[in-house]
């Protein structure tokens, strides 16, 4: 049980790891943010909103299959790390990038076919036309994309984590600036409006890699730890490795994001109003998203070292504090929701159309906040343990079985719009809330018990 003293100290370890990548998840989404913004300053608000929507959730639904692949290495690194063996840790990254080299012109192919998915789905033309050369320029940023993780997550688990946040804050700028060149045409360039944007955001995505990688060197060389001396050679058992943790986390991080994209393009079957105030919604659930999330990975660290240790009581202890910090900045999100709705909204557009739908979705959005910070905090706590096969089962569960079909009952068939289709998936995020949570503690009880078993000394929990 974690006991009040055990809480406090563990929450100075826990922030000072989490603090970096709660801002570098924040700047991840006030990239995507700052697009939406931007775009929904040009004549046509609502399409332009819509056309990014629609591509960049697509987009991620597939780079983050492969992105999913290489969270294995918050297992096999952290692990390493905390055992002391650097090179081993070094070994992970490397291969870690090989398996992003093959896995980009795999993972590029079912992107040339997003034109006939719109097709298919009968998206509002008007949205289809922009959203097709806004997907082109993210296809081009796959490759730095998926480098960029490679990077990124072996350094975080290495406990390097603030060039991770200054590399997204910095991005942001670079972003910005190219935004507001490349949309509107400014210092000469062509105004490319949707397009411009898609083109800005690979450039800050090659930006964000280029930073890590240099900082790795430099930091190689400062404090010689023999990174350019890790042998080269492709490393087939630990890629099995890397893939037996990555796959079904890559499952469940699929599943979550591709349930989102399916139901933004059901919604642009509502109309470009219906579709710009799922996005605004969409922004700013994922943005209150990121704080757990960034959690999410200081508890994948923090329980993956203590492990590496043989520290089953600080692991046990690590991940249930995570969750519980996770879960109070959700509570309050969940009241800046419900008193600032109107506020929000006109952040993104001035019409009153969007901004009364949006209302009423944010209303919504702050029911399963409490919910969705537990779940993601205990995603990363278990896989810290290794267990990244027991939350894809759940959230696919959840998810495609009980929340999407419900939406959609409750959106068409009922006639309650994309407010019903809301609906659906806040209950899924509540009962996936609930389960993890009851599975983690189902986990903490698994390492008492093969501490008992192994009868290690000075175990006390």
């Amino acid at each position: 049980m974690l006991t009040l003293p055990k809480l406090r100290a563990e929450m100075r370890p826990m922030i000072r790891l989490a603090l970096p990548l709660v801002l570098a998840e924040l700047g991840w989404m006030v990239m995507a943010i700052v697009d939406t913004m931007m775009v929904g300053r040009l004549p046509d608000s609502a399409t332009a909103i819509g056309a990014v929507s629609i591509s960049s959730h697509l987009f991620h639904v597939i780079a983050f299959f492969g992105v999913g692949l290489l969270i294995g290495l918050d297992t096999l690194v952290s692990q390493a790390f905390g055992a002391g063996d650097r090179e081993d840790c070094h070994r992970s990254l490397l291969n870690g990038i090989y398996l992003s080299m093959v896995m980009t012109p795999l993972l590029t192919i079912p992107l040339l076919f997003f034109g006939t998915f719109l097709k298919f789905f009968h998206v509002d033309p008007a949205v289809a036309a922009l959203s097709l050369p806004y997907m082109k320029a993210l296809t081009v940023g796959l490759f730095p994309l998926m480098l960029y993780f490679s990077v990124r997550r072996a350094m975080q688990a290495m406990n390097l984590v603030r060039p991770v946040a200054f590399a997204l804050i910095t991005a942001n700028g670079v972003n910005l600036l190219g935004n507001w060149i490349l949309i509107y045409g400014k210092w000469g360039a062509p105004a490319l409006g949707v397009a411009g944007s898609g083109w800005s955001t690979a450039i800050a995505r090659l930006y964000m890699a280029a930073v890590l990688i240099a900082y790795l060197l430099w930091y190689d060389r400062k404090h010689r730890t023999d990174l350019l001396k890790t042998p080269v050679d492709v490393d087939l058992p630990r890629i099995r490795r890397l893939l037996a943790l990555g796959l079904p986390a890559a499952l469940q991080i699929t599943v979550e994001i591709g349930v989102f994209a399916l139901a933004t393009t059901l919604i642009g079957r509502l109309g470009a109003v219906a579709l710009a105030s799922h996005q605004i919604t969409l922004n700013t659930a994922s943005l209150t998203y990121m704080v757990p999330l960034g959690i999410s990975s200081a508890a994948a660290v923090r329980v993956g070292q203590a492990i590496g240790r043989k520290d089953i009581p600080g692991a046990a202890n690590a991940g249930t504090a995570a969750i519980f910090i996770g879960a109070a900045f959700m509570s309050l999100a969940s009241v800046v929701l419900l008193v600032f709705p109107r506020w929000i909204a006109r952040m993104y557009t001035p019409q009153e159309k969007i901004i009364e739908s949006t209302v009423t979705l944010l209303a919504v959005c702050a029911a399963f906040q409490l919910f969705d910070g537990i779940q993601a905090v205990a995603t990363g706590a278990l896989r810290g343990t290794g267990d990244t096969r027991t939350p894809m089962l759940c959230h696919f569960t959840m998810y495609w079985l009980i929340g999407l079909p419900l939406g959609a009952w409750l959106c068409f068939r009922h006639g309650w719009g994309v407010t019903g289709l809301w609906i659906g998936l806040s209950l899924s995020l509540i009962l996936i809330g609930c389960i993890l949570l009851l599975i983690w503690r189902r986990a903490v009880n698994r390492l008492r018990e093969e501490m008992n078993r192994k009868a290690l000394p000075g175990y006390i929990l």
